[in-house]
This record gives C-alpha cells, sequence and structure tokens, in this order.
C-alpha cells in the first residue's frame, strides 16, 4: 500500500518504505520510482509510459517523506532548489551516546564506488550538517538533522566518524545487531511550489518501533 500524503497535476508526495530502492540498480531489485508509476499508471488507466521525475534520493534502509515531479518542467525546477539549497530536508535519527545539544558537522566525504562506502577524507566532496538533540534515553540520542549538503550516506558517516554511529547501521556501525534496522527517517520537506511558488511544508509522525518508541512522540 504506497502512502500518498499530496499530489496534483505537477508534484506527488509520497512516504517511501524501508528496504525499497529509491531508483534501479545492477541488483535489479524492485524500485519505489517503478512502483509508482505502476501504481499511477493502473490508477488512472494511463495507455502510456507515466512520467516522474527523482528530485532526490534516500538510502535503501531509509524511509520517510519524498517529493516527485510529475512534469519534466517541475522536475527542474525543483532540482534547482535542491541545488540552490533552497529545497529543505529535515531527518530524525537515533544515534550511539550522549552529544551536545545541538552542533554543526562538517567534513569532506569520498565515496569508494566499488564497495558503496563513504569515508571521511581530504579529497572527498564538502560535507555539512546541522543537528540539535530532541531527546536522550539509555545511551541513545534522539536527534533532528538538516543538511546543507546532500552527499551519499552524510548523515551516517558524519555522526558514525564522532564515534555515535546510528542504531542499526548495519554498514557504519560495528555493534549493531542483525535484523535490525537502521534508525534515520526522512520526517518533514519543505520547498517551493514549482508552479504556484507557494511555500510547502509534510512531515510524517516517526515509525512506531523500535529504538523510536522508546522516545516521547514528536
Amino acid at each position: 500500500m504506497i502512502n500518498i500524503i499530496y499530489e496534483d497535476n505537477h508534484l506527488l508526495v509520497v512516504e517511501k518504505p524501508v528496504n525499497i530502492l529509491v531508483q534501479k540498480d545492477d541488483s535489479n531489485d524492485l524500485d519505489f520510482l517503478t512502483m509508482l508509476k505502476d501504481f499511477i499508471k493502473k490508477r488512472d488507466n494511463k495507455p502510456f509510459n507515466v512520467y516522474l521525475g527523482l528530485v532526490h534520493r534516500l538510502d535503501r534502509p531509509v524511509g520517510g517523506i519524498m517529493v516527485f515531479a510529475k512534469t519534466s518542467k517541475c522536475a527542474s525546477r525543483l532540482s534547482e532548489q535542491v541545488r540552490n539549497r533552497t529545497f529543505k530536508k529535515t531527518y530524525y535519527a537515533v544515534v550511539e551516546g550522549k552529544l551536545d545539544s545541538s552542533g554543526t558537522f562538517k567534513d569532506r566525504l569520498l565515496k569508494d564506488e566499488k564497495n558503496n562506502i563513504v569515508k571521511v577524507d581530504d579529497k572527498g566532496k564538502e560535507a555539512i550538517l546541522n543537528y540539535e538533540v530532541i531527546d536522550y534515553k539509555d545511551n541513545l540520542s534522539l536527534v533532528s538533522i538538516n543538511l546543507e549538503t546532500g552527499r551519499s550516506h552524510q548523515i551516517r558517516v558524519q555522526f558514525s566518524s564522532r564515534n555515535h554511529p546510528l542504531y542499526g547501521d548495519q554498514k557504519y556501525n560495528k555493534s549493531s545487531k542483525v535484523g535490525e534496522q537502521i534508525a534515520l527517517f526522512s520526517k518533514k520537506i519543505t520547498f517551493n511550489h514549482p508552479i504556484t511558488k507557494e511555500t510547502l511544508t509534510f512531515s510524517l509522525e516517526l515509525p512506531n518501533r523500535k529504538p523510536w518508541n522508546l522516545f516521547k512522540k514528536v
């Protein structure tokens, strides 16, 4: 069942499920973009292929809110907002340990394409995020995160490199247990409608599962 949060002739705002690719890769596993196109095609009885423009991405294990463009013009305008950083994304994460109440991380990140891992490296691209601690319990911190840059695996690597890896991160947290789900969630997005120019904000409640349910509702 696809959770559609908002839809008009130009945009589709939806919740991406966890452990689903955003778009096809070499694995040939079913991806979210294809799922959405097939859903719209069947729902609207469209005789031809459906256009849906990918504006931003989420890592495969990460769930939460995403927006897709229903026309190429809207895709171009939304992509421009991503580039000029007027497209705002707020993530929530549960990380190990206790952090300062708020802070900014600045690093340079380099991606190893062959092994699909990212590391802090002076040869990499600039990566900046701001975080705020929302709650702390059982040596776990619930944090909200606003990205100033959108590098691959950015949140996961920047926290892990400071010995505060994300709960359940099978790639960057050595203490995560098999079967644990990464505690990273795309909670809120804010952008300008590409046609009406109206400022739009959409958000989701945090998942009702461990470790999210250890904390008060936000």
